[in-house]
């Protein structure tokens, strides 16, 4: 079962959280954000519009564009597993 992109991204908001040491709590307070709606982003359960996402990544002191890169990467690790899956059929 392929992971969704919401779950993709999730998971870099949650590792740049972690890495800066930071509860949900305290990151949706900085951020300007409800905790359990960092909980659901974190858990892909929510389409995060444009204005959180940057809201996230100031909070984090990370740039917009780096998480990104981070979710384009993931992207294409999953694509390129997706693909070798399918040449192996």
């Amino acid at each position: 079962m392929q992971e969704s992109i919401e779950g993709m991204f999730g998971k870099v908001v949650r590792q740049y959280r972690e890495k800066r040491g930071l509860s949900q709590e305290d990151f949706a307070d900085v951020a300007g954000i409800h905790r359990t709606y960092v909980s659901l982003i974190e858990r892909g359960k929510v389409q995060v519009s444009i204005g959180i996402a940057h809201k996230l990544a100031v909070a984090l002191g990370v740039p917009l564009s780096r998480m990104w890169r981070d979710l384009e990467q993931q992207l294409g690790d999953k694509s390129a597993t997706s693909s070798r899956r399918k040449a192996d059929r």
